[in-house]
């Protein structure tokens, strides 16, 4: 260990090279790739969080893709602490000023905050579109304007397409002499562009204390997106039980190893038919998991993304560096599974269930046998644990299956009329 400021006048002015010029290569590959996602400028750095966490990893993903035009709702708990620690705050802006507009609510209202920021934004974008038609109507623009004006209206919910337009229609508000209609518009232009409304936080929070809340903005239908934490366990308050522990790991209130199985609140959302739900892991399908976040956010309507976050409570044996490799693990040995509900496909006749994990190859008792919360029951209960893990073993095979149903259980129905075409040819 050296001296930190030592160290700071030495780097310092390594560091004020790389700032002043080396630039991000934005343009190199498409954005919603792995490749040309990584070449996007995250606006999530310096967090706080403990090494080897697996949550900033999607959060600074989420950034990279969307960033210059979010809004994060974060529940209280580790996100809210690596995520605005005071004074400071992790979310940065790009060259022009842009980055995540972030806000903490409480743990048991989390969704709701974050409900009420979509909301309070399309209202006012409603009043936008208001004054635009009615400024067009009354002759008060023209030309280049004009088709600015009717561009906006017809694609203001897509958000890359609201962003660029908004770009072009700013300086162009500032040659017109402003009628009322257009002072309106001038004063709301920040809300030119769709807010891409993101409510973070953890399993404490979307199991368990938030889930009335959660549910009750998930049903509403309206156009937001939830990423979901799952370090299956209270982490930030200590390492309580919480629904998403699953079956034999022990926590606190389940010292002698949970008896009950994990929740599965990704199937419990899909029953809506309406709401997009994927189940990712960054470390064992990085495609599946940028594809999963990218069709969430351009989904016209309510999403969730619960995303498998290794957290030091569960205690990995090889120590938090294993993380990402831990999270393979976790999918071969089919502990956590992969999965996408696109309802969209549905309406094209496609099927909407995409189980993206292969079947378990793994072995699941070694998986266990791995994280000090599985094996810590076996050395003060081994009759207890031996019996858990069996159990353990059964549910997650159980529910490997069960999604297979599922996917199958949404295939398209041949038409009726397909049906009476083959029977009139035998």
């Amino acid at each position: 260990m050296k001296d930190f400021s030592a160290m700071v006048e030495q780097e310092k002015e390594n560091w004020e090279y790389v700032a002043e010029n080396v630039s991000y290569k934005e343009d190199v590959a498409r954005a919603d790739t792995i490749k040309g996602s990584q070449f996007q400028k995250p606006l999530l750095e310096f967090h706080g969080a403990c090494a080897g966490c697996g949550e900033t990893a999607y959060a600074r993903l989420v950034t990279q893709l969307f960033g210059e035009r979010m809004l994060i709702a974060n529940a209280t708990g580790c996100s809210s602490i690596w995520g605005g620690t005071a004074p400071s705050t992790v979310y940065t802006t790009n060259e022009k000023g842009e980055g995540p507009a972030w806000a903490n609510s409480l743990f048991e209202d989390n969704a709701e905050y974050g409900f009420g920021m979509h909301l309070g934004n399309e209202q006012l974008r409603a009043r936008i579109a208001d004054s635009m038609e009615a400024a067009i109507e009354a002759g008060e623009v023209s030309g280049e304007l004009e088709e600015l004006f009717s561009s906006w209206l017809e694609n203001r919910d897509d958000g890359e397409l609201s962003y660029e337009l908004a770009q072009d229609i700013k300086p162009k508000l500032d040659e017109v002499d402003g009628s009322e209609n257009i002072e309106e518009i001038k004063r709301l232009k920040p809300y030119l562009t769709k807010r891409s409304q993101w409510i973070f936080g953890g399993d404490g929070w979307a199991y368990d204390i938030g889930f009335g809340g959660l549910d009750h903005v998930m049903a509403s239908g309206e156009d937001v997106n939830v990423l979901v934490f799952d370090t299956e366990v209270y982490s930030n308050t200590g390492g309580q039980s919480s629904k998403a522990t699953p079956l034999a790991a022990a926590a606190k209130f389940a010292a002698s190893g949970k008896e009950t199985s994990k929740k599965d609140l990704g199937q419990m959302l899909m029953t809506y038919g309406y709401i997009y739900v994927a189940q990712i892991a960054l470390g064992a399908d990085m495609n599946q998991a940028i594809k999963a976040i990218n069709e969430a956010e351009a989904y016209d309507g309510p999403s969730i993304v619960i995303a498998y976050s290794p957290c030091i409570a569960m205690g990995i044996k090889e120590g938090m560096n294993k993380s990402v490799e831990q999270q393979e693990n976790a999918v071969e040995a089919g502990y956590w599974h992969l999965y996408r509900f696109n309802p969209e496909l549905k309406e094209k006749g496609e099927n909407p269930f995409s189980l993206d994990s292969d079947e378990p190859t793994g072995s699941m008792r070694d998986f266990l046998l791995s994280e000090v919360r599985f094996t810590s029951l076996q050395q003060e209960f081994p009759e207890i644990a031996e019996e858990l893990f069996g159990r353990a073993e059964e549910d997650a095979l159980e529910r490997y299956k069960t999604y297979r149903r599922l996917e199958k259980s949404f295939e398209p129905e041949e038409l009726e009329g397909d049906e009476e075409e083959d029977e009139s040819e035998e």
